[in-house]
């Protein structure tokens, strides 16, 4: 039997919990220079964590810290319901990080 995957409910959620994060890191989603600015970082995280170790207590740090996990599980959900023949994307917060990611990454 397939497996169900409700992607639009989890884009959802996922845009919920990037919203969060950007209200934590005072991030304006419609301000494009400032959301690529993000993704650069987003992009360039990977490398840096290991070698950057966050404070406890740092509620910036660790909204940056989830809202870059949240950012790779954007994209992973997007790749698994294209690899279903499924075009998923969230609201305008997710469209803007995604958009984002997408010119940086070029």
């Amino acid at each position: 039997m397939p497996e169900f995957e409700n992607y639009s409910r989890e884009a959802e959620d996922i845009e919920r919990a990037i919203s969060r994060k950007g209200f934590v890191l005072g991030i304006d989603w419609e301000d494009e220079a400032q959301v690529r600015a993000l993704a650069r970082e987003a992009l360039a995280y990977g490398d840096r964590i290991r070698k950057q170790e966050v404070r406890p207590g740092d509620a910036t740090s660790m909204a940056k810290i989830e809202l870059f996990g949240l950012a790779q599980l954007m994209l992973t959900i997007m790749r698994q319901s294209a690899e279903e023949g499924m075009l998923t994307h969230g609201g305008p917060v997710w469209k803007a990080l995604a958009r984002a990611l997408w010119q940086e990454s070029s």
